[in-house]
């Protein structure tokens, strides 16, 4: 095998002759292949496959690819969840058991700012791993060992259910407050917020969700990426110190507490805040 070093898109590159297609390796561990163009109706989805199996990655690249899709790769979970958030992918097919981030600490930063279809792959077929991927935000879950048929099929329809909503929102208005996901900047009467980045990271969750009771345990897997049952009182101090910054200086309260359920952001009136 032989190789030379190039620039490519502003990064350094290796490139590999490697089963007589061409490679491109990012040295920072992401992975392109250029491979032969496929059925017109789904050349253009793009996918990303997180996987640090090289067996698995090989098959699934060979295999998505001879399908005509266009698939990247990334080999740990830190590499994966940036492309993940500065790509645009079609559909993120993610592992659970990776290098320097697992597969729902990944789910957990790309569920801060991107609605992407993500199928989880694991070969942790337990109960509570898939229910836990699928409350952080997973839209499908396929155990390994799995039928390549069944996999293709779920990325089709992840992908179809893609083509068919509208762009993912990147900005948000609650009421004064407005938050822009891209320039990561809150304002409120036009008063701009210091937010730290977990105050970010829970206003936006709470924004994605306007109107709808997120409850602690949601919340703390969410932006923390806990999944724990007794203690969440960092969530309720993480709430109180958001409250203190987007509530207390203004005269309305947009945070509010739902008891026994969780909490909600939303614009309520006069009547609403009486028998709340």
């Amino acid at each position: 095998m032989s190789g030379s070093s190039q620039r490519f898109d502003g990064c350094r590159m290796l490139v590999l002759s490697l089963y007589g297609s061409i490679w491109t390796v990012p040295l920072a561990g992401v992975v392109a292949w250029n491979g032969r163009p496929g059925r017109q109706e789904i050349e253009s989805v793009r996918l990303l496959i997180v996987e640090d199996e090289e067996k698995t990655a090989s098959y699934l690249y060979r295999g998505l690819t001879e399908q005509g899709y266009t698939v990247d790769l990334a080999n740990n979970g830190v590499d994966g969840l940036h492309c993940a958030l500065e790509q645009d992918y079609d559909v993120v097919v993610l592992d659970v058991m990776l290098p320097l981030q697992d597969g729902f600490q990944v789910l957990a930063g790309l569920r801060q700012r991107k609605c992407t279809p993500v199928l989880m792959l694991s070969a942790r077929g337990d109960v509570n791993d898939r229910v836990r991927g699928l409350r952080q935000g997973a839209d499908d879950y396929l155990p390994k060992p799995f039928s390549f048929t069944e996999l293709v099929a779920r990325v089709q329809a992840l992908a179809r259910r893609r083509g068919t909503e509208t762009p993912e929102a990147t900005s948000f208005q609650i009421g004064d407050l407005h938050l822009d996901l891209l320039a990561r900047k809150v304002t409120r009467a036009g008063v701009r917020l210091d937010l730290t980045a977990k105050e970010f990271a829970l206003l936006s969750l709470l924004a994605r969700h306007e109107g709808e009771v997120m409850s602690k345990l949601m919340i703390a897997e969410q932006v923390w990426d806990m999944n724990f049952d007794s203690d969440a009182n960092v969530v309720e101090v993480a709430v109180k110190r958001l409250r203190a910054k987007v509530d207390a200086p203004f005269g309305t309260r947009l945070l509010h507490t739902v008891r026994g359920m969780g909490y909600v952001l939303e614009e309520r009136d006069s009547t609403q805040e009486a028998q709340a």
